[in-house]
């Protein structure tokens, strides 16, 4: 969920926050004695009408006459408890102070699920400790965790999720949602709900887009991750993503009835993302009215409204006006009513004690075992990358530890607020005797060409603007450049600390650190052929919105002021060095014993929510600054800390997230060897960032990701080093038990995550390059063997077959392969399937349009907007259907606003011409009537080529 500007401000009545006092009377639902059921269905039918329909809204209020609190949906709880929305302070959102565990990916990066199953009882620990404070303001319903695949590194919000891999991702969530739900078979410590369904992993413009799904890949690729946690009752709900997939908006896509639901018997609660219903008339303009699309909402299988703040009087309005226009019923309105009081009576909202895990309290709340536990995690999440053999580092007397992460810990949206802070300087302080240190940076003044004055910032207050007066650089008119990632930087005033930021107004220093939703301090320095430099504006508000321009660079209006302006009109800078902290960083790395470079991204600069990346490269003064201090000192480590995958390189490398308070003791055990760095990637490092669109979902035409790519990336899925080395032999495969014995032939015990992969050799389909199908962490003493064991079941094989719409086994021999990654397999031998051929296709039979085998150029649509999908195509687009047979009489069910034709083709786009057939208007993209055509029978593969533009819902080529 993301934090929604807030245009008026709203109250409720004080009633609606504070817990009523019991009801006099006692009633069924709140005997912890009586079937679920049946206690639902007691409180269902003592509720009213309105009572009723403000149960599906984010904020619950209170209904004192049966002794039922206030409850709110949503605590977010992605790698800790990091914020709620404040009801009494017009929804401002209050950070949690609670154990901050290493950003998600750095969780999946351990491979551990046992340990994370422990996080993520830890976190649910602490929501309940923050409930028991206030119960208000902390709800138990917690919105994590997030399990949209890492498809692309360049998504903004890819510190949220785990890994590329759905089963990697599956087993992850699985385990911290166990965690969170906690260990009673019937009651629930936190209601964890998923997040974001379907196909999301883009924020530009995420709630016009439409992520274009085949079925195979919706099926085989998209689904499973959420498919895991669902089906072993490690989550209690799906929260919808903004996005569309094949034209229909997610926040009414049907499956998260028909599909979702049928993964398990329990219980679904499923929110909306914020402002989600309110997207499909006010911006995606799916709907006309509000009462048509918030009745969609509830139809499709959302149970919660996150709208309107704490307001339900707009959700109870509009869901009375889509009863009395018969849009829903009250049966569907009870529905979704029985989710939500399903879910809160399993976190003993109606218990008279509260249920086993009220007993909880703020005691918990970063307690010294969760420091302990965030310590060992981040340990264990650090994955290293490459060593020339400066690691582990044996006790030096001096060290340098410079760069500009050394010395500081930052926080990403989804994060609470360091409660303490151990950074890299610090764990290896106390370690080493004489350790020096400093940014890296260089300190610069911007001196304006045409005047000859620099900027200068004149105090900390929002209207403390910056402006041209220095006529030589002072501490005020000289700034801190932090080159980050993809040419985006900050500037840090000398004199005051604060940082450079800019709005539609003008240009100030009153932020100490990027943080909120709209970062405004961001630049970039972009030189001009002649040497000088033009200031753009990279901060995240809508520049667009103001100037009707994407760009926005830094000017000086004829009075000397400065703001914003078009790129034409933008002010030319010369950047002159005051001080130069690169070389200032080598000449104390020459005369240490060990050098570290601590670099990376700063989550809130360059990419987060709502804004992806343009490229993934480290920032120019970054790299700079490691090549400097590798120059003076060859004993350099890099340390590199970020939320995804950067291009860099160095003889020695350390990545971790940005992995909470205990960050530096973390980096410090591995630097030293204390820990022996076991954490894995969980996504490919790509070696470039010329990468295809991030809009574009098909992996198998794109090469994304591990297992489709074919490139060589710059560090693969499942990479990471060790200080001991494994040898792995004896690799067999018997019935369902496939083994392998890996042993510990270096010096010291060390952590081993073997990786158990697939690939099928032969297939009617598509298949990947390789599949992860198992993986196991293990603890391995010097010299001492272990015999590793995965379950691989036949079904584990199976393929969708999307000529016949179902899985299926097929007669095919597969490549069993042990790794220690993908792209180092160990050993590997092969295993014969016995399954089926699948039979040539029959299309005499009706089929449909999206179960085709190849395409180029169409869309993927919604055939209405209650369900089905249907091909639109215009000009040039084609579908086309292999290894099949076909009739002489063409009938196809078609859709144009405007009408066109297709062509059937034979062999390919441009093979023999079959028929041409005319398609007349038929009234709108969701009115269908049927075309028929003579066609020549025949068998191989079928093209139907579009020329103009329509939609394809089915045809079949019956026999004459």
């Amino acid at each position: 969920m993301r934090k929604i500007p807030l245009f008026a401000a709203l109250t409720l009545a004080a009633s609606l926050f504070t817990a009523p006092a019991q009801a006099a009377e006692s009633f069924p639902f709140q005997d912890p004695g009586l079937p679920l059921e049946q206690r639902v269905n007691d409180l269902l039918g003592r509720l009213t009408l309105d009572e009723k329909l403000s149960l599906l809204h984010q904020s619950q209020p209170a209904i004192p006459r049966l002794g039922i609190a206030y409850h709110k949906n949503g605590t977010e709880a992605l790698h800790g408890v990091a914020w709620s929305n404040h009801l009494n302070d017009n929804w401002n959102q209050k950070f949690a102070s609670g154990t901050v565990f290493p950003q998600a990916i750095g969780l999946a990066s351990t491979w551990d699920t046992d340990l994370i199953k422990k996080v993520g009882s830890a976190v649910g620990d602490e929501a309940r400790g923050y409930n028991a404070t206030d119960p208000v303001l902390w709800g138990l319903q917690v919105w994590a965790p997030v399990v949209d695949l890492l498809r692309d590194p360049r998504a903004g919000r890819n510190e949220e999720g785990y890994s590329e891999d759905p089963l990697l991702t599956g087993a992850i969530s699985t385990a911290y949602g166990k965690g969170l739900s906690g260990d009673d078979p019937f009651y629930l410590k936190t209601a964890p709900v998923l997040k974001h369904y379907l196909a999301y992993n883009n924020e530009n413009n995420r709630s016009l887009t439409s992520s274009n799904l085949t079925p195979k890949l919706k099926h085989e690729y998209y689904e499973p991750a959420f498919k895991a946690a669902i089906s072993a009752d490690a989550a209690t709900g799906v929260m919808a993503s903004y996005n569309l997939v094949n034209g229909r908006p997610n926040h009414v896509n049907p499956d998260l009835n028909d599909v979702v639901r049928s993964w398990t018997d329990k219980t679904l609660y499923n929110p909306s993302d914020a402002w989600g219903p309110h997207a499909l008339t006010d911006l995606e303009k799916y709907y006309d009215t509000k009462p048509e699309a918030f009745a969609a909402v509830l139809k499709a299988g959302l149970d919660s409204f996150t709208i309107d703040n704490s307001d339900v009087s707009v959700l109870v309005t509009n869901l009375k006006a889509a009863l009395q226009q018969g849009r829903i019923t009250e049966a569907d309105v009870d529905k979704s009513v029985r989710n939500v009081l399903s879910i809160r009576t399993r976190l003993g909202h109606f218990d008279p004690d509260g249920g086993p895990y009220k007993k909880i309290t703020a005691d918990v709340i970063d307690s010294a075992a969760h420091r302990k536990l965030n310590r060992e995690t981040a340990g264990k999440a650090a994955v290293l990358l490459k060593n020339s053999g400066v690691l582990p580092l044996a006790k030096p007397k001096s060290a340098a530890v410079v760069g500009p992460l050394s010395d500081r810990l930052y926080r990403d949206w989804y994060a609470g607020q360091l409660p303490y802070q151990v950074t890299p300087l610090d764990g290896i302080k106390e370690r080493v005797p004489d350790v020096r240190t400093g940014e890296g940076l260089e300190r610069i003044a911007l001196k304006h060409l045409d005047s000859g004055k620099y900027i200068t910032a004149t105090g900390t207050g929002p209207d403390d603007n910056a402006t041209l007066s220095d006529t030589a650089p002072t501490a005020a008119s000289q700034w801190d450049l932090t080159d980050w990632t993809g040419g985006v930087s900050t500037l840090r005033n000398a004199g005051n600390g604060k940082l450079l930021g800019g709005d539609w107004r003008s240009l100030d220093t009153d932020d100490a650190e990027p943080d909120g939703w709209y970062v405004s301090q961001q630049f970039a320095l972009e030189r001009q052929p002649d040497g000088s430099h033009l200031i753009r504006y990279a901060g995240f508000e809508t520049v667009e919105s103001w100037f009707g321009l994407p760009d926005a660079y830094v000017g000086v209006a004829a009075d000397g002021t400065l703001g914003l302006v078009p790129k034409a009109q933008a002010a030319k800078f010369a950047k002159e060095v005051v001080s130069d902290g690169v070389a200032e960083a080598a000449a104390q790395a020459a005369k240490a014993e060990v050098a570290v470079v601590v670099v990376g991204s700063h989550p809130f600069v360059a990419g987060r929510e709502f804004h992806d990346r343009d490229t993934l490269k480290l920032g120019e003064g970054q790299r700079r600054l490691i090549e400097a201090v590798r120059k003076a000192n060859p004993r350099t480590v890099v340390v590199l800390e970020t939320s995804y995958p950067v291009i860099v390189d160095a003889p020695t490398l350390l990545w971790t997230t940005h992995a909470g308070a205990e960050t530096g003791h973390a980096v410090a055990d591995v630097l030293f060897g204390d820990v022996n760095p076991g954490g894995r990637l969980t996504q490919t490092w790509p070696a470039t960032d010329d990468l295809p669109s991030i809009l574009d979902y098909d992996l198998t035409k794109t090469g994304m990701t591990y297992l489709y790519g074919n490139d060589r990336p710059l560090y693969a899925f499942g990479h990471g080093l060790s200080y001991t080395s494994f040898a792995y032999q004896g690799l067999r495969v018997q019935g369902e038990r496939v083994s392998v014995k890996v042993t510990n032939t270096g010096k010291v015990r060390g952590d081993e995550v073997v990786q158990l992969y697939t690939h099928q050799r032969s297939s009617r389909f598509e298949q990947p390059v390789k599949q992860l199908r198992g993986f196991q962490r293990v603890t391995l003493n010097p010299g001492e063997t272990r015999t590793v064991t995965f379950t691989l079941k036949k079904s584990d094989l199976a393929v969708w077959d999307h000529t016949r719409g179902k899985w299926t086994v097929e007669n095919a021999t597969h490549d069993v392969l042990v790794g220690s990654s993908s792209d180092r397999i160990r050993q590997s031998t092969t295993l014969r399937v016995s399954g089926e051929t699948v039979p040539v296709r029959d299309l005499t039979r009706t089929t449909r349009a999206m179960d085709f085998d190849d395409y180029a150029g169409v869309a993927f649509a919604d055939e209405s907007k209650v369900r089905g999908e249907v091909v639109e195509g215009s000009a040039g687009d084609w579908v086309s259907f292999t290894g099949a047979t076909w009739g002489s009489r063409l009938t196809a069910s078609v859709a144009s606003a405007g009408g066109g034709s297709f062509e059937v083709r034979r062999g390919s786009p441009t093979g023999a011409l079959l028929a041409t057939v005319q398609v007349p208007a038929t009234g709108g993209i969701y009115q269908y009537g049927n075309v028929t055509a003579t066609v020549k029978a025949g068998s191989g593969s079928v093209y139907l080529v579009f020329k103009g533009d329509l939609r394809i819902k089915d045809f079949a080529f019956a026999r004459s």
